[in-house]
């Protein structure tokens, strides 16, 4: 491990004035879940370390109806969360299943949100991969069984953050704060592919820092997160899918479908969600959208596996956000 600075920032303008604007030259620390292990794999060498431990680590109603959630908020409090188990069953299903609740004691929302990818090669310091600065994607001929299947490369990593989804299917935002101001992004837009941004995940800019996700408001909103794993225990999903649905009587009238561990963003399928809107729900109709959901999947030379795990965890979401048995 590096020997770097370290930086304890009692509030937002602390951490903001400790921040620098040279890529991987200042990092923040909340839980520490993800950033540790990178610094002992020589992944990441920063210079200096700001503990952001102080930001806002509360649970608010905004005027709207919505939620504003700080992100040193700990997976283990959004998950239990009386709102968020109420009316976001899709955000509060998703917290619980990262990680073990050791991770989900220390984990917050903003560490979920921006850790980096998991892939082996970009993991493993041996392999000098595109995302590191190389010359190529050594998954493209080697072993990639749990690489994306939506994207279309150069790198093909599939984005390990559990809140992402269910955040993208209710179209939450998130709020950055750096030396130009304030701005805040949809979810949907903040993380980028690697087509776009291949050596970072998200828009965020290393001047500045992501301290709230903003939801909207609920409004009758049904909604469920559905992940396939090998294990049930302390493991990343091979696939699995959020839905935010709103229902008239069983029809659907508005639909978002976005899958996870299938590609380097989460993956919004408007397919999924045209095959939805004016049908009832039942377990007919959600397979109809768990196909048009995958239906431009493009698999790796060892996960075409993945396309039939991702319609699963589609179907299942859809008719569990109902209350439909499936």
């Amino acid at each position: 491990m590096k020997p770097f600075a370290y930086v304890k920032a009692a509030n937002e303008q602390q951490a903001l004035a400790a921040l620098g604007r040279e890529r991987g030259k200042v990092l923040p620390l909340a839980g520490g879940m993800d950033l540790v292990s990178l610094l002992k794999d020589r992944i990441a060498t920063p210079d200096r370390l700001v503990n952001v431990k102080g930001l806002d680590g509360t649970i608010t109603a905004t005027p709207d109806g919505g939620l504003r959630i700080g992100s040193a908020v700990r997976l283990v409090d959004l998950q239990a969360h009386p709102t968020v188990t109420a009316q976001y069953q899709a955000l509060m299903e998703a917290a619980a299943e990262v990680g073990t609740p050791q991770i989900r004691n220390l984990g917050t929302v903003g560490g979920n949100l921006m850790q980096r990818p998991r892939c082996w090669y970009y993991r493993n310091e041996e392999f000098p991969c595109l995302k590191k600065g190389g010359a190529r994607c050594y998954s493209v001929d080697g072993e990639n069984q749990f690489h994306a299947i939506f994207g279309g490369g150069p790198c093909h990593i599939v984005h390990p953050s559990s809140l992402a989804v269910p955040l993208v299917a209710f179209g939450a935002k998130v709020r950055i704060v750096g030396p130009r101001g304030e701005r805040e992004v949809l979810a949907e837009e903040f993380f980028e592919l690697p087509e776009r941004n291949l050596y970072g995940e998200t828009a965020l800019r290393p001047d500045e820092l992501l301290t709230h996700v903003i939801v909207p408001p609920a409004r009758a909103m049904k909604s469920a997160t559905y992940e396939v794993r090998f294990r049930s225990s302390h493991d990343w999903p091979i696939a699995f899918a959020s839905v935010a649905l709103q229902l008239q009587g069983s029809t659907v009238t508005d639909a978002r479908v976005v899958l996870g561990a299938v590609a380097p963003i989460p993956w919004r399928s408007p397919e999924a969600e045209a095959a939805l809107k004016g049908q009832p729900l039942n377990e007919a109709t959600a397979t109809k959208a768990a196909e048009a959901a995958l239906a431009g999947a493009t698999p790796m030379t060892q996960n075409a596996y993945k396309v039939q795990v991702a319609k699963t965890a589609v179907k299942r979401a859809l008719l569990h956000a109902a209350g439909v048995s499936a």
